[in-house]
């Protein structure tokens, strides 16, 4: 794909995706747009062997927009970087096509091995703000990372992960439209692992209560026999 070609994809991309969008111009501005024109010159020269000049662009770019991707990662159509700040891009992290990141996600390793060291996300996934996602391992089609999620392991197409660490909460033979924005209404296990635990507290003290009530009931009939 030419370069005006990607000028016209990050312009489509973020149109769709941010309702912000007033006018078609504020696209110029957006981090999002300016890092991925950036990744994409840097890429085309990391595969050609120019390493330091595509990491001195990519360097750059992360200076001014404050979202760091690995010239050598490899990302497919339709990224959509939202804010971006923090976003950290590993360099062998692979993205499918239409995939959603929040600020502050991270696609990293979990170490210093070598090969391939950072996550694989499959295409409509989308990552919310604060997540992380760490090791060589594989996210599944239109899954889910919900906020402020560390991820280990991998995760099957169709699933909402929560939680530190991640656990899968949801897991649906149903796609995720690239139209699905929604970041905030994911299932949480543990507000509803509190709420049970919530419910059956008030039902204990319900039944001491009404046990007190009957052990004054048979200390007053003791009284009254006594009194006889």
């Amino acid at each position: 794909m030419g370069f005006i070609n990607h000028i016209k994809e990050e312009f489509q991309v973020i149109q769709e995706r941010d309702p912000a969008i007033k006018t078609p111009m504020e696209v110029l501005l957006y981090p999002s747009f300016q890092v991925m024109i950036q990744y994409r010159r840097a890429h085309k020269l990391y595969k050609k062997g120019h390493y330091f000049l595509a990491r001195w662009i990519s360097q750059r770019a992360a200076r001014k927009t404050g979202i760091e991707i690995h010239p050598g990662a490899q990302i497919g159509k339709g990224l959509f970087i939202d804010h971006g700040t923090g976003v950290i891009i590993g360099e062998t992290t692979v993205i499918g096509n239409n995939v959603t990141l929040y600020q502050g996600v991270t696609l990293g390793g979990t170490g210093k091995e070598t090969g391939k060291r950072h996550p694989t996300l499959k295409d409509n996934v989308m990552v919310s703000a604060g997540a992380k996602i760490l090791g060589s391992f594989t996210i599944g089609e239109n899954s889910k990372i919900g906020a402020g999620s560390v991820v280990l392991e991998e995760v099957p197409p169709n699933c909402t992960v929560v939680g530190v660490p991640g656990r899968i909460v949801r897991r649906e033979n149903k796609k995720v439209p690239r139209s699905d924005m929604d970041q905030v209404h994911l299932p949480d296990p543990i507000l509803e692992d509190i709420h049970e635990l919530q419910q059956e507290n008030e039902s204990l003290k319900a039944k001491l209560q009404k046990m007190e009530y009957m052990l004054q009931d048979l200390e007053e009939k003791e009284k009254k026999n006594e009194n006889l």
